[in-house]
């Protein structure tokens, strides 16, 4: 089964799932595990799993656009967004806002996005976009507005799992497992 490393799986959450077109993505608490490294510069470091990251390159791959929506800045994410090849919007207050907007100009519905966070900052949003996604770190008071919460938690493999439940109910997994990432 193509989601058969995936729990709770239903019926709805990949009709959900097989409308996404926009996956979004908060990254601290979401695609990191929510710490922040900061050296005696003040200089930021934060840490990515490279699961999360192949994930996200394989949507773009099968035709989904990938955006990290995050109110932080700094180089570190602009990096790691170039290195995927994915968009990155930093410095954005309201998400909901900003994710609505992205819709507009692509011509798609709320419905057909997916929106992954993990506290405060995300919950408007989540509780608007067809498939709202949580890792399993999620602040307790976030928690309810999800559709489905991952077994991993943020910065953990959280990302993959979403973007695997994507890619089964889109029907991809098939020729991933043939083909491979290459």
């Amino acid at each position: 089964m193509p989601h058969s490393h995936l729990h709770d799986v239903t019926d709805e959450l990949l009709q959900r799932a097989a409308r996404v077109r926009l996956a979004c993505f908060d990254v601290d608490g979401t695609l990191t595990d929510g710490g922040l490294f900061l050296d005696a510069a003040g200089q930021e470091g934060k840490t990515f799993h490279v699961q999360d990251g192949l994930g996200l390159v394989l949507l773009r791959r099968n035709g989904i656009e990938v955006a990290l929506v995050t109110a932080r800045s700094g180089q570190v994410v602009e990096h790691r967004a170039r290195e995927l090849g994915i968009g990155v919007h930093q410095g954005v207050k309201d998400k909901l806002s900003h994710v609505t907007a992205m819709c507009a100009e692509r011509k798609l519905d709320l419905d057909q996005v997916l929106f992954m966070g993990d506290d405060l900052a995300d919950l408007t949003t989540l509780r608007q976009v067809g498939l709202a996604i949580v890792p399993d770190n999620v602040h307790a008071w976030v928690a309810p507005a999800a559709h489905w919460r991952t077994q991993a938690s943020g910065g953990k493999g959280a990302a993959r799992e979403a973007c695997d439940l994507v890619l089964a109910a889109q029907g991809h997994v098939g020729e991933l497992l043939q083909d491979g990432a290459a």
